[in-house]
C-alpha cells in the first residue's frame, strides 16, 4: 500500500492516462520529430521504430515500475527510488538527475512554451497579417523575441508578457497537486489537443494543389523511402534514438514521480502503453501530416528542407504563418495551431517541476505551500538569464547539457540498474504486480539485456562525437563564452544544491530510508 503521509492521488485512470500522455506530448511532437524526420524520408523510421521498440517503451515500463515501487515507501523522486532499488551510498545521488534534469529543462521549456501563446494571440489579432514573405516573417519573430540586437540583453516587453502568464499558470497548477491541479488539466487539456491536431490535419490533408504540388509531395518527405543507404550514417540512428527519448520522456524523472502516486495493485504495464501509443499517435501521425506536408506544398521541397535545416522554431513561427495566411479561415487554423502547440508544452511543462517538488515535501519535509514558493522564486530567478541572454545561447547551452546528454546518462543508469543491479526478474515480477497486461516474454530479454546495451552504446556515441568539442567550446565566440559559463554556473549550482539536500535528508532522518514497509 502506498504510503499514508502522501495524502494526495491520481483520482481516475483516465486522468492518469491523459497525465501521463500529456507528459509526453510535448512541442517535440510536432517540432521536433518532424524536422528530424524530413531530411531522412521514410527511412528514418526504420531506426525510429526499433528505437522505440528496444529502447523507448521498455524504459517507460522500468520508469513506471520504478516509480510506484519508491512510492509504495514515501518516496515521489528519484533519489529515494533509486536508494531503494539499490542499497549503495552512490544511488541515491545518481537519483539527482531525475530532479536535476526536468527542473532545468523546465527553466527554458516555459519560455518556449509562451512563444505558441504569444503568437496565437497575435494571429487572433492579425497583427503579422500581411507579411506574406517567410523572411518578413522570420524578422517579425526576431523582433517578437527581442533577439535582434548587437546590445547585451534580448527582451521584449510583449513576449515577456506572455512569458510572465504561462509561468504563473505552470506554478498555479504545481502547487495545487496531482488531483486538483495535474490531472485536472491534463483530462481538459489533452482531449482538446487531440481534437485541435486532428482538425488541423484533416485541414492539410484537404488542401488543393499549389503550383502543380500536391499534399501527397509533403507527405512523401517523411513517409517515402527514397535511399536506403541512409540507414549505414550513423547520424540518422543517434537522431531517431535521441528522438524518442525526446518523445516519450524517459530518463528525465517526471514518469518517475507521476507513478508513485500509484498504489501497488494498481496496473502499470496497460496504463504505461496506452500512455505511449496516445504520444506516438500524436507524433507519428498528427505531427507528420501538419507542419513538413503543409510546407512543402507552399515552398516546395527544397526551400522546405532550407527551412527545416534552421531549426525547428523556424517551421513553426516563420513558414506556417506565412501558409496560414493563404488559407481560407487562416485566423482560425492559425490560431488553432498555436494553441496546439501551447497546450503540449503546458501539459509537459506542469510536470517539470513536480520532481523537486516532491523531493522538497517528502525528502526535505517542506509543506506544499513553503516548497510551491521555493520553486516558484527560484526558477523564475533562473528563467531571467535564458530571457535576457537567449540571444547568446544560454537556452541552447542548458538544453545540450540537461536536455541531450543529461537525460542519455540518466536513462542508462536506471536502465543497468534496474536489469542488473536490482535484478530483472524482481522488476519483472514488480512490474505485474495487478497488471491488466501481461507483457511478451520477450521483451524480458529486450529489457535484461537489448535495452541496457542500446542505452550505454548511445551514450558512449555522445562522449565519441561532440562532446570535448562541446566541454571545450570549440568555436564559441570569445564574447559568448562567459553567457556559456553562466548557463554552466547555474546547473552547477541547482547540482550543489541537490547533493546538499540528498545528504541532508538521509542524515537528518535516515530511518525514513531505512525502514522496510509491505508495498
Amino acid at each position: 500500500m502506498t504510503d499514508s503521509r502522501r495524502k494526495d492521488r491520481w483520482a481516475t485512470r483516465y486522468g492518469l492516462i491523459m497525465a501521463m500522455a500529456g507528459n509526453a506530448v510535448g512541442l517535440g511532437n510536432f517540432l521536433r520529430f518532424p524536422g528530424k524526420a524530413a531530411p531522412y524520408g521514410g527511412a528514418f523510421m526504420v531506426p525510429y521504430l526499433l528505437a522505440l521498440v528496444l529502447l523507448g517503451i521498455p524504459l517507460m515500463w522500468m520508469e513506471w515500475t520504478i516509480g510506484r515501487h519508491g512510492g509504495g515507501f514515501g518516496h515521489g523522486s528519484t533519489p529515494g527510488m533509486m536508494h531503494r532499488i539499490w542499497r549503495n551510498p552512490i544511488s541515491k545521488y545518481i537519483g539527482i538527475f531525475g530532479i536535476l534534469l526536468p527542473a532545468m529543462v523546465g527553466i527554458y521549456y516555459i519560455y518556449i512554451e509562451s512563444w505558441a501563446l504569444g503568437y496565437a494571440w497575435e494571429t487572433i489579432v492579425g497583427s503579422y497579417w500581411g507579411k506574406t514573405d517567410y523572411q518578413q516573417m522570420a524578422d517579425t519573430f526576431t523582433a517578437y523575441l527581442g533577439t535582434g540586437t548587437t546590445s547585451t540583453f534580448s527582451f521584449s516587453p510583449k513576449a515577456y508578457f506572455f512569458f510572465i502568464i504561462a509561468f504563473a499558470l505552470n506554478m498555479i497548477i504545481l502547487s495545487r497537486g496531482i488531483a486538483k491541479g495535474i490531472e485536472v488539466v491534463a483530462a481538459y487539456a489533452m482531449p482538446l489537443l487531440l481534437v485541435l491536431g486532428i482538425v488541423l490535419a484533416v485541414r492539410v490533408l484537404t488542401l488543393p494543389p499549389v503550383e502543380g504540388r500536391t499534399i501527397a509531395d509533403g507527405l512523401a518527405q517523411i513517409w517515402r523511402i527514397d535511399d536506403w543507404s541512409v540507414l549505414k550514417r550513423t547520424d540518422v540512428w543517434i537522431a531517431a534514438t535521441g528522438q524518442i527519448f525526446f518523445s516519450l520522456s524517459v530518463g528525465l524523472g517526471m514518469v518517475h514521480s507521476y507513478a508513485s502516486y500509484l498504489q501497488k495493485h494498481e496496473d502499470i504495464t496497460l496504463s504505461g502503453l496506452t500512455a505511449c501509443s496516445t504520444n506516438e499517435f500524436v507524433e507519428v501521425i498528427l505531427g507528420g501530416t501538419i507542419a513538413i506536408p503543409a510546407a512543402v506544398l507552399f515552398f516546395g521541397v527544397a526551400e522546405t528542407r532550407g527551412i527545416v535545416a534552421q531549426g525547428p522554431f523556424a517551421i513553426a513561427f516563420h513558414a506556417l504563418p506565412v501558409i496560414f495566411q493563404q488559407m481560407p479561415a487562416g485566423h482560425f487554423f492559425g490560431a488553432a495551431w498555436f494553441i496546439l502547440l501551447f497546450l503540449a508544452g503546458l501539459t509537459s511543462s506542469m510536470a517539470m517541476f513536480t520532481p523537486l517538488l516532491l523531493f522538497l515535501e517528502d525528502e526535505l519535509q517542506l509543506t506544499r505551500k513553503k516548497a510551491s514558493l521555493f520553486i516558484t522564486v527560484g526558477a523564475f530567478l533562473l528563467m531571467q538569464p535564458v530571457v535576457l541572454f537567449l540571444h547568446r545561447g544560454v537556452l541552447d547551452e542548458i538544453d545540450y547539457w540537461m536536455g541531450d546528454l543529461g537525460l542519455v546518462i540518466f536513462a542508462a543508469s536506471e536502465a543497468v540498474i534496474f536489469a542488473w543491479v536490482y535484478g530483472l526478474a524482481k522488476g519483472w515480477e514488480e512490474m505485474h504486480h495487478g497488471a491488466d497486461l501481461q507483457v511478451p516474454r520477450v521483451f524480458y530479454y529486450i529489457m535484461k539485456y537489448i535495452t541496457p546495451t542500446y542505452a550505454v552504446a548511445l551514450l558512449a556515441w555522445y562522449f565519441y562525437d561532440g562532446f570535448w568539442g562541446k566541454l571545450t567550446m570549440k568555436g564559441a565566440s570569445p564574447e559568448v563564452q562567459p553567457y556559456l559559463w553562466l548557463a554552466r554556473g547555474m546547473i552547477l549550482a541547482v547540482t550543489i544544491f541537490l547533493v546538499w539536500g540528498v545528504w541532508y535528508a538521509w542524515r537528518t532522518h535516515p530511518k525514513f530510508f531505512e525502514e522496510e514497509k509491505s508495498a
